[in-house]
């Protein structure tokens, strides 16, 4: 199914009366316009706001996240060239400390004695805070800004009925400077080589959900190069998360895309590409896999995040031909009952 062609572009609540979805709310906007009031719904509603920043040294990402049932809190890192990695997982019952908020420009944080996280919007600029004493890298301390002014972005809301739904706003090729500690090792984030991804969500889901993601970021000799792409969870909605995004300008892609890769070896090359057009056509070579399971009795997930290297191509609305090669990102399978 092609996806809705529906732009908006003035404020609308994402929730009408007894939590239903709004109509229109549906379709999908440059700017985060779309304000998630989620209410009722008990137990079903999933929120989270997850920030990754790479450059040519390392990926570190940091998460707070409220899938009603629990909450969820983790960071984790990977250097890019020792392939040293970690991740550090605090889960509390029934969301408790993880509030988030229903805008994106709203600072949002976490703090307990294994980790804090905070994500603080001041000014166009979001200032991503962690610190966590005990890793078995060492301690770990994060002061990075992220400047999104001149961005746009891709938000969407992904109709399965009007009961169950979900807001998605992809920020993909941001500029970002900043420090990270991990151990005794220091990593320089510079506006010019390194770039901070937003994956926020706000939902109401079904129980059993799959999806694929592919992001990566790159500059080109004259551009900035962002690409989000996404299949199965929007699979026959009418909608998806397909966007490419040149100099902070985005390009909706109307196409579905598909992802073909081998289950049994996920690091084998993936083959990703969109179904009916010429505007994605993409090899994904990993190098790293990250795996993040948790089983809670109801509520289990499992997340193979593969790390690597794009190349082939890209379009924007006018037909120009982006060239990538050797581009960092990671694509990934994810499935959950929750």
């Amino acid at each position: 199914m092609e996806s809705s062609s529906n732009e908006i572009t003035q404020s609308v609540d994402l929730c009408v009366g007894w939590g239903r979805l709004n109509p229109n709310a549906l379709g999908w906007s440059r700017k985060p316009l779309i304000r998630a009031n989620l209410r009722d719904h008990f137990l079903r509603k999933k929120k989270w706001n997850y920030w990754a920043v790479m450059n040519q040294d390392c990926l570190f990402s940091a998460t707070i996240s409220n899938i009603d049932y629990v909450g969820m809190v983790f960071a984790y890192f990977l250097d890019l060239n020792s392939k040293d990695f970690f991740e550090e997982t605090v889960i509390t019952p029934f969301g408790a400390g993880c509030d988030l908020s229903e805008t994106f420009h709203e600072s949002v944080s976490f703090h307990s004695k294994k980790m804090s996280v905070r994500f603080e919007v001041v000014h166009e600029k979001v200032l991503i805070s962690v610190s966590i004493p005990h890793t078995s890298l060492g301690r770990v301390d994060a002061q990075i800004k992220v400047y999104f002014s001149s961005q746009e972005s891709l938000t969407v809301v992904v109709p399965w009925s009007w009961r169950r739904f979900q807001l998605t706003t992809k920020c993909v090729g941001l500029p970002c400077e900043g420090t990270l500690l991990v151990g005794n090792r220091t990593y320089e984030f510079n506006v010019n080589d390194s770039f901070a991804t937003l994956d926020f969500g706000r939902g109401v889901w079904k129980y059993r959900t799959f999806w694929n993601w592919a992001s990566f970021s790159t500059a080109l000799e004259n551009h900035i190069i962002g690409v989000n792409l996404g299949a199965g969870w929007t699979d026959g909605t009418g909608a998806n998360e397909n966007a490419v995004f040149v100099d902070g300008k985005l390009i909706k892609i109307d196409s579905d895309v598909s992802f073909d890769y081998d289950r049994k070896d996920l690091f084998k090359p993936w083959h990703i590409y969109t179904k009916s057009s010429d505007q994605v056509e993409l090899e994904f070579h990993p190098f790293f896999e990250r795996i993040a399971k948790s089983n809670l009795l109801i509520v289990a997930s499992s997340v193979h995040q593969m790390i690597g290297r794009f190349k082939g191509f890209v379009r924007d609305a006018e037909h120009n031909l982006y060239i990538v090669d050797g581009a960092l990102g990671w694509a990934e399978e994810h499935r959950a009952r929750w």
